[in-house]
Formats: structure tokens, C-alpha cells, sequence
């Protein structure tokens, strides 16, 4: 049993009363790591959550996770990449359920990507147009663009609404590689800002979560680094990744109403890697 399961097994099911009763939380990039434990936190606090990612069988774990907290919802396998599929999400969502109250823009590639995909973690020397393109072009940038152009005119219609976009640590400090990712992740954070101001009188917030390392399967080649206390130490200065669950905690908040005067925030959970001036 996995270190996220095993928490889950020991709270309760909501009982009503939670942060996010009475609202649909339509999560990208549901099927696993942060996502998925992201959709558990929503259904423990009350929410209807509409999951969206590839892979319909993780799809179909994460939603009896998110009932089994106490929620309910539907799940809508999707290729993110697909520029027709964010709006059929999101007819769904509003067919099952008449509303989206949050988006919470989740989906992303990192460090297993990489390895799939030579060059498109490369410095900029080193990446070709077509690396570029697959970060920029892909889920990483265009994919937000695509979830937030399908359910932001909801929103506006009815005057109330909460977009969370996931960044990076790296949207808001550089890398010696990757450099179409932190590009990609410096590019949601801006547009979140942006996207704060201009529709704040119209009722609909933004903001951003910025992670650090987190032990999820997106940087799985990376993470065993951490089992050697001096590399564990010099990565972050808590000395170990964050659990998904961590980062799910801050996506609620600004999913919740207890966030409401919160727009344009970055709130970075990095386990104070961006604090430091240099390692330690």
C-alpha cells in the first residue's frame, strides 16, 4: 500500500460541513500523483469532482478514492492534447452536474517525459523546434490555454468561479536545463496573474501552486536521489520531496471559499528550495 493510500485509509469520510460542499471541482491530469490525490481532498471536503486524463482505469481508482472521502462524481478520459477534448469535458461536467465552480488545471509532463521524449528536458543549445513545441505547444502551456478557454465563459456567465493552475518552482526561478518547462511554467504563472485582474470584477479568481519536488511517477527517475541524506539535503531543505497530498492541501484552498480575497497568487509549496540563495 502506497504512502498515499495508507493516509487515506486512516480519515474518515466527510460528514457534511466540508470546504467545498456545493461545488463541482473539474480536475486536469486526475489519474495520478497530484491530480489524483487532489481529487481524494475535494471529495473529503464535499465536492462533485469531474476527473480528466488518459488513462480511464487510474481515472476510475482516483474516483472511488474521491467517493470513498465522502465525494461523488464522474470521471471523462481524455487526451488533454486534443484540442477539441477540454470542451467535451466540460459538457460533460455541465451535463452531469449544471455547473463547474473550480477548474483546477493540473495536467503536465516533467522529468519521465524526458526520458521518453530525448530533448524536450534539453537546455535551449540542445532542444529542437519540434522539443519546444511538444512542451510549449502541448499540455504543459496550450493544454492550460485549452481548460480555461472551454469553462471560463461558465464562469463569467455566472459571475463566480475559481481557476488553480499548477506551475513549478521552476515557473518562478531557472534551471540549467528544461528550459522549454520553465518557460512553459513561468508562462501560468504570468497568465494567472493576468487572467487575476482582468476578470476579478467579473467574479472569477485565479491562482497558482507552484510545487517543488514531488514523489509522484512524473519525476519517478529522479526522486531516489533523495534516499542519500547529503543529495537529499543540497535538492531541498526539508531534506525530502512533498507527498501529492501536501500539494492537494493548497489546491483546496483556493478551491475553497476561505481563499476568496486571493487573486493572482503564487503560492509556492517547495519545501523551501527557492527560499536559499544556494545549497546547503
Amino acid at each position: 500500500m502506497s504512502t498515499q493510500d495508507t493516509l487515506a485509509a486512516e480519515r474518515p469520510a466527510a460528514q457534511g460541513g466540508g470546504r467545498l460542499d456545493g461545488k463541482v471541482v473539474l480536475i486536469t491530469g486526475a489519474s495520478s500523483g497530484i491530480g489524483r490525490a487532489t481529487m481524494e481532498a475535494c471529495g473529503r471536503e464535499g465536492a462533485k469532482v469531474v476527473g480528466t486524463a488518459r488513462t480511464e482505469s487510474k481515472l476510475n481508482e482516483a474516483l472511488e478514492a474521491a467517493k470513498a472521502a465522502g465525494g461523488d462524481g464522474i470521471v471523462v478520459p481524455a487526451d488533454l492534447e486534443d484540442t477539441s477534448s477540454q470542451e467535451r469535458v466540460v459538457k460533460a461536467a455541465l451535463d452531469a452536474f449544471g455547473q463547474v465552480d473550480v477548474l483546477i488545471n493540473n495536467a503536465g509532463v516533467g522529468w519521465q517525459y524526458g526520458i521518453d521524449n530525448p530533448g524536450t528536458m534539453a537546455a535551449i543549445h540542445e532542444a529542437s523546434l519540434e522539443n519546444w513545441r511538444a512542451i510549449i505547444g502541448g499540455v504543459d502551456l496550450e493544454g492550460y490555454y485549452l481548460a480555461i478557454h472551454a469553462v471560463l465563459p461558465h464562469m463569467l456567465e455566472r459571475g463566480t468561479g475559481s481557476i488553480v493552475n499548477v506551475a513549478s518552482m521552476a515557473g518562478v526561478t531557472g534551471l540549467y536545463d528544461a528550459h522549454a518547462y520553465t518557460a512553459a511554467k513561468g508562462a501560468i504563472v504570468n497568465l494567472t496573474r493576468s487572467m487575476a485582474i482582468t476578470y476579478a470584477k467579473q467574479g472569477v479568481r485565479t491562482n497558482t501552486v507552484c510545487p517543488g519536488f514531488v514523489d509522484t511517477p512524473m519525476i519517478a527517475p529522479v526522486v531516489g536521489a533523495f534516499d542519500d541524506p547529503q543529495v537529499a539535503s543540497a535538492l531541498s531543505p526539508m531534506g525530502r520531496p512533498a507527498r501529492p497530498e501536501e500539494i492537494a492541501a493548497a489546491l483546496v484552498f483556493f478551491a475553497s471559499d476561505e481563499s476568496s480575497y486571493c487573486t493572482g497568487s503564487t503560492l509556492v509549496v517547495d519545501g523551501g528550495c527557492t527560499a536559499r540563495s544556494f545549497p546547503a
